[in-house]
């Protein structure tokens, strides 16, 4: 089960841009530099938007091919119940595992509203969404491979268990934070440390960039102010 973190935290970490944020998590030498965030296959649609935070509720699609036995796949609604069962606010992680990925889509304005009503605040997915222009009035985070025209064939094949969207896996409960750079996962049990780190590295960048500005700037004087910079992790 995974344990919420009180909102005061969760909006620091909310309140980061995903670079900034990605600085932060690799101060803490946690995991490898080249990990942790979706590729470039997966983008946001509505970079606009202000950074989305949530705890990753995880789904496997189908929908490129029609059903063998009859004209369509039944609905199904457990998946929803599911949904409540993590703590919000949530993100729609959602694998097309389909012979032809976004081809067809899941989400659309109707399974947005639904989402929106059990306080999900956003969808990643290697497939395809629609209904754009609804999804952006509402503020609804579209992180996605490509966009589609219709839902085809789709059907709910599996949910609560690790999905791999972006070359990144995701698994249920994962803190995911996004913006209009990316997507990457927040370490749960090191998200304390996140915004005191953020705070000291951005210091130290404004600090750095205003040298680079000022009169009489010299690569000599970068050297040295290089060599105080924080050993955490490296400038930019």
């Amino acid at each position: 089960m995974t344990t919420p973190l009180d909102k005061e935290l969760m909006e620091a970490l909310r309140s980061l841009d995903a670079c900034t944020l990605a600085n932060a998590i690799e101060s803490l030498h946690e995991r490898l530099r080249n990990e942790g965030f979706v590729n470039y296959t997966v983008r946001s649609l509505f970079p606009e938007l202000p950074p989305m935070l949530g705890h990753a509720v995880t789904v496997k699609i189908r929908g490129s091919s029609l059903p063998t036995a009859s004209g369509a796949y039944p609905d199904r609604t457990d998946w929803l119940d599911y949904i409540s069962t993590l703590p919000a606010p949530r993100v729609v992680v959602i694998q097309d595992v389909a012979t032809q990925p976004g081809l067809c889509s899941l989400v659309g304005e109707v399974h947005m509203s639904i989402l929106q009503a059990l306080d999900c605040v956003g969808v990643v997915t290697n497939g395809s969404v629609r209904d754009i222009p609804a999804a952006r009035v509402a503020g609804f985070h579209y992180f996605a491979g490509s966009v589609a025209v219709s839902h085809g064939y789709i059907h709910i094949v599996e949910f609560g268990q690790p999905v791999a969207v972006g070359g990144l896996t995701i698994h249920p409960g994962d803190l995911l934070h996004g913006d209009l750079h990316g997507v990457q996962s927040i370490p749960i049990a090191s998200a304390h440390l996140i915004p005191p780190a953020a705070a000291r590295l951005r210091a130290h960048e404004r600090a750095l960039i205003a040298m680079c500005r000022e009169e009489g700037f010299t690569v000599d004087k970068l050297r040295t102010f290089l060599a105080q910079a924080p050993k955490q992790t490296s400038p930019g």
